[in-house]
């Protein structure tokens, strides 16, 4: 069962203007606390983007998932016996060759991988 759950995308003040906080690289986005003397942000004014605050952080059920999904960390074959059905893997700290591995055996076994960015030709094979 997938929960999402409903958050704001905290972003950093001035985002919009330059490119270097993400105006056109949405990646780049990432949240940095506004520190001006007149920021309406810093201030909470009405209408303008809201910070991260306690009230904000993920329920019981939702803590810890990524994409709604419990998380296993792999980086070899044997730890895929921890992962459980429904569950997201997450391949970590290896090389291309036991990647490779590893993605072929989490195809076969039926896990999604979380953090696979682009398909691999070598995997596919």
């Amino acid at each position: 069962m997938i929960v999402k759950r409903n958050k704001p995308a905290f972003i950093r003040q001035g985002w919009d203007r330059y490119l270097r906080l993400g105006k056109t690289v949405k990646k780049k986005r990432k949240w940095r606390a506004a520190r001006g003397g007149d920021s309406k942000q810093r201030l909470r004014e009405r209408g303008k983007p809201t910070r991260p605050t306690i009230g904000w952080g993920a329920n019981k059920e939702t803590f810890g998932m990524v994409k709604g999904m419990n998380v296993v960390r792999v980086e070899n074959l044997a730890q895929f016996a921890n992962a459980k059905k429904g569950d997201g893997i997450i391949i970590a700290s290896v090389g291309r060759k036991k990647k490779i591995e590893l993605i072929k055996k989490a195809n076969e076994m039926g896990f999604k991988i979380l953090n696979r960015y682009r398909e691999n030709k070598d995997a596919t094979k």
